[in-house]
């Protein structure tokens, strides 16, 4: 079965990415402009409101257990709480079956959200198309997804990561969801929390961290027996995926310590070979901005990262990109180990706050590729040992990669030396 792009998209964030590897560092030549670029007008047709009274908008899916079987259909209805059903049908199948939903609303500050809407639907097939209905009467509208291929070590499959989004302001989180729409209703979405998630805002009265993320996006943590949806896992296809929260309390005996302490020891690599780690704050960085913030969570996981052998480690944050080797901090510079992790910053999704552009220097060993920009990444696993990971800059006004490398798995190691195109 050939990998395909219609596949499930990575967030890191709520993750984006880019690398290269050889034997020396570099960094790119391309300079974008560092003033903010204008915000879309909001009568674009990307943030259009759906015809119809009490049409649902903001629609999104995510992966709703922890093999692939599951989806969580959610979405938004402005006026009234509405229907709270799903309706939805296998492709070339007549039967069509429901699965009923949960609808609540927040406050936040002087915001008030409209009707948020979360439905869970179980015991899908492997490997197939569906479609599905939410709303009712002249307002109902349809979408489609396929399901991923069964677990297994040598399934390929593609992903797409990218990174950074709204703080503070609701009504952006509103106008973000109608945006993401057209991919996030068709393609499953993983979420990790990042820094513009918290909302820790006391001075406006909002003292309850991650309020608007959790309750605008529901997440299968039950599934990985993880206490809450800021760290928790999934299986698809050949990857397993761990996903940990860099604004959660980590530290030892905490709940994310003792869930993680358990779970890295389980993966079984024989059936998800390719384990992949998301956070938002990168453990290794050379840019200025949020440098060494990353660095007790490093000290205190990096050795078990080690220890069982993750490929590569998706962080976020920084508006740029920034390519790492495979390193880990034994002595008090970092040093090259064959058992640890690929590093990807990926924080280049975009946001208010423009781009980060100021890099440490001289540029450390331990980076092999940086450029300030924006883009998205794709990471494509072809089998157990190789996956291939390109990015492409936002600014290119064709598809391109900007940037690409083939990875290889820590665990399956392939036989013979390692090309200089590869790490």
């Amino acid at each position: 079965m050939a990998a395909r792009w219609d596949s499930f998209v990575l967030a890191v964030a709520v993750v984006g990415l880019t690398m290269i590897s050889s034997s020396s560092t570099a960094v790119s030549s391309f300079v974008r402009s560092s003033s903010l670029s204008p915000d879309m007008p909001l009568d674009s047709d990307v943030f259009r409101v759906p015809p119809g009274y009490n049409a649902p908008q903001q629609v999104h899916i995510t992966q709703g257990d922890h093999e692939g079987k599951g989806v969580i259909v959610s979405w938004v209805t402005p006026d009234e709480p509405g229907s709270n059903t799903v309706l939805y049908w296998a492709e070339n199948s007549t039967l069509k079956q429901q699965a009923h939903g949960i609808v609540l609303t927040y406050n936040y500050f002087n915001y008030t959200s409209n009707y948020i809407h979360h439905c869970t639907i179980e015991d899908l097939e492997f490997d197939t198309k569906y479609y599905y209905e939410v709303g009712v009467g002249n307002a109902t509208r349809q979408f489609s997804f396929t399901t991923p291929p069964g677990v297994g070590p040598d399934v390929p499959y593609t992903f797409g990561l990218i990174d950074d989004y709204p703080f503070h302001d609701n009504n952006r989180w509103d106008t973000w969801g109608r945006f993401i729409e057209r991919n996030a209703a068709y393609q499953p979405w993983i979420w990790t929390a990042g820094n513009h998630e918290i909302d820790f805002a006391p001075q406006l009265g909002e003292a309850i961290p991650f309020k608007p993320f959790a309750n605008r996006f529901h997440l299968p943590y039950r599934a990985s027996y993880s206490t809450a949806p800021f760290w928790y896992s999934i299986r698809r296809a050949s990857a397993y995926i761990i996903v940990m929260s860099s604004y959660s309390a980590f530290r030892k005996y905490t709940p994310q310590y003792k869930w993680l302490e358990k779970k890295f020891p389980k993966v079984n690599r024989s059936e998800t070979p390719w384990l992949i780690v998301l956070m938002h704050c990168p453990l290794y960085s050379s840019y200025v901005h949020h440098y060494m913030e990353g660095e007790p969570m490093r000290v205190l996981y990096e050795p078990w990262f080690v220890e069982y052998k993750v490929d590569v480690v998706f962080a976020g944050y920084e508006r740029m990109s920034n390519i790492a080797y495979n390193v880990t901090n034994a002595l008090c510079s970092p040093v090259s180990n064959q058992s640890a992790p690929v590093y990807i910053i990926i924080g280049d999704g975009g946001n208010q706050e423009g781009l980060a552009k100021e890099m440490t220097e001289p540029q450390p060993r331990y980076s092999a590729y940086r450029e300030a920009s924006f883009g998205h990444g794709i990471l494509d696993v072809k089998n157990r040992t190789h996956a291939y990971f390109g990015w492409h800059r936002n600014q290119d006004d064709y598809a391109v990669e900007a940037d690409s490398v083939w990875l290889h798995n820590r665990y399956w190691k392939p036989s013979g030396e390692l090309p200089r195109a590869a790490i």
